[in-house]
């Protein structure tokens, strides 16, 4: 009788053990995959959150103005939403972090970083006088030669041809901003212009589309801004009886 067999045969062996390896390798790549592509997924879902944010605070501002018949002034400090008591003494003063508090909406974006907002002076106090009241915020966009184009406003603002009354964005994920704590993010960028602007800018700023690539015009960019228009605004004014 033949004797049964106590020891694996070693070929077997090294092709389990192929077997494992192959496995266990197929199983890596498929985290990195997944994980890469869930991060993409996550910032997406960042992305569309913040633009809804800064919907939500676009109208929350309208609806204001609607209520009190003037926009309202920036928050006194990122770590404090209420309005700033004291009037503008021009754009520069009228430029810093979305009231939210004043507001009742969210004051951060996605990532963390207080949202930002820049009104027009004339727009922050009662009442708001269409016949000589001049909006003076601007955005500007890169065209296909990347050069720097007016998508809203012009270079002089006039009463007759108006500009807009203010602008609210977020600084996007990566580079400069302001957490909810009051802290400063660097820049950690190349060439990013346009955010840099956007960053210190008081009457103009810049909306494009995103890119990573330094080498682009304009630099890396993710910011996400919106302007509010002026017609809309003084309809929603004057349906509620906020214009003189």
């Amino acid at each position: 009788m033949a004797r049964s067999r106590t020891h694996a045969d070693p070929r077997r062996q090294r092709g389990s053990a192929l077997l494992v390896l192959l496995a266990i390798g197929s199983l890596g790549f498929a985290a990195v995959l997944i994980g890469a592509f869930g991060r993409s997924d996550v910032e997406r879902q960042r992305e569309r959150r913040t633009q809804a944010i800064l919907a939500q605070a676009s109208d929350a501002l309208v609806g204001f103005a609607s209520t009190h018949g003037r926009l309202p002034r920036p928050a006194i400090s990122a770590t404090d939403g209420r309005e700033r008591p004291e009037r503008c003494a021009g754009e520069a003063d009228c430029s810093g972090f979305l009231p939210w508090v004043t507001l009742g909406v969210e004051g951060a974006d996605s990532w963390g970083k207080r949202l930002r907002y820049s009104v027009t002076p004339a727009y922050t106090v009662t009442p708001v006088l269409r016949l000589s009241a001049v909006a003076t915020k601007r955005i500007l966009t890169r065209d296909g030669a990347g050069n720097l184009r007016y998508e809203a406003g012009q270079d002089q603002c006039l009463i007759y041809a108006q500009c807009l009354p203010a602008v609210v964005y977020s600084q996007g994920r990566a580079n400069l901003g302001t957490s909810t704590a009051g802290l400063p993010q660097a820049n950690a960028a190349r060439n990013n212009v346009d955010e840099i602007a956007n960053d210190i800018g008081v009457a103009e700023f810049v909306r494009r589309p995103a890119s990573a690539d330094p080498g682009t015009p304009g630099g890396p960019f993710d910011d996400l801004l919106i302007g509010i228009p002026l017609t809309p605004l003084y309809e929603r004014m004057a349906a509620a009886r906020a214009l003189p």
